[in-house]
């Protein structure tokens, strides 16, 4: 058994002109966990970042939304996992996805940056790619030079309500993602 996740790294863009940006996709499920779990963020000048502590159905656990921007993401999450002593196998990192259309989510674990620049600082600054991905499909804008550009507007309405609903859905696995029941979080969220 698993010993589950102890970190979840939602990552985004700090300010307020990015809150709405497919980018920050991650800092919208941290503080979607946070409100229905009554947890506050507060800023922790040392992590570069705003951390909550919560517990998900008895299991303690941090969020952490790096303040750094998504390039330097791991330059945030480092110092914490380093302080905590954390195994990068008790961490679940949380991002937006271009090979996923908006309404789909995965989670897996392992495997490259897949060209995420999040997920390329953390990667590199933990030494391990040995951590869990929440992947939130955000879809493509068709051609790799528009990407910079479409990853920091706004979905459409319905793009939204589409990441909306896979957020929600990832909320309802969330609790057997914490506890280390992956395979039937993943089974549960990857069925329509």
């Amino acid at each position: 058994m698993s010993e589950g996740i102890k970190l979840i790294v939602g990552l985004g863009n700090p300010g307020s002109q990015h809150l709405g940006d497919r980018h920050n996709v991650g800092f919208w499920f941290t503080d979607l966990i946070a409100n229905d779990y009554h947890s506050t963020f507060k800023t922790e000048s040392k992590y570069k970042g705003e951390i909550a502590n919560t517990k998900i159905n008895s299991h303690d656990c941090k969020l952490l939304k790096p303040s750094t921007f998504m390039n330097t993401s791991g330059t945030s999450v480092a110092p914490l996992v380093n302080f905590f002593k954390l195994k990068s196998e008790n961490i679940l990192v949380v991002h937006d996805e271009l090979d996923l259309a908006p309404g789909e989510v995965r989670l897996k674990f392992q495997g490259g940056h897949g060209g995420h620049n999040g997920l390329r600082d953390i990667i590199s600054r933990l030494g391990s790619k040995n951590f869990y991905r929440l992947r939130i499909g955000i879809g493509h804008p068709g051609h790799k030079d528009a990407v910079s550009g479409y990853v920091l507007t706004k979905p459409s309405a319905t793009d939204r309500t589409l990441i909306n609903n896979s957020i929600e859905d990832a909320m309802r696995v969330l609790p057997e993602i914490i506890a280390g029941e992956f395979n039937s979080a993943m089974k549960k969220l990857h069925t329509k």
